[in-house]
């Protein structure tokens, strides 16, 4: 489910530490007091990374009801936005970026071509 996320229509992190201790109620809560966002708006899914970078959460909304997910990697760990303490909203490919242990919020270097002469 988290590898693909194929119904969600956005995906938010919530950059920083999170108690990942926190059950739904408390996640939920956590949106709606510390970002201008609703945990209640459908296909949109929430993650939350702990100190301990080999595992996140991600809540839910389907509509009636809220599903929570759990990944703990068994080998290599997330590499997670920590500089922030705000919510972020990720593209699709950012998104597959995280999965992959990149993080998707650092900026690209760019590389510069060499000037040809002619």
């Amino acid at each position: 489910m988290l590898a693909e996320a194929y119904h969600v229509h956005k995906i938010v992190i919530a950059c920083g530490y999170t108690d990942l201790r926190k059950g739904i109620d408390g996640l939920a809560e956590l949106i709606r007091s510390n970002y201008p966002l609703d945990p209640l708006e459908k296909n949109v899914l929430f993650l939350f990374c702990g100190r301990r970078t080999d595992r996140i959460k991600g809540l839910l909304w389907e509509g009636d009801g809220f599903l929570l997910l759990y990944k703990r990697l068994e080998g290599g760990a997330f590499s997670w936005p920590r500089n922030q303490a705000e919510a972020a909203e990720l593209t699709r490919e950012q998104y597959r970026l995280l999965m992959m242990g990149y993080d998707p919020l650092a900026q690209k270097i760019r590389e510069v071509q060499p000037r040809r002469i002619y």
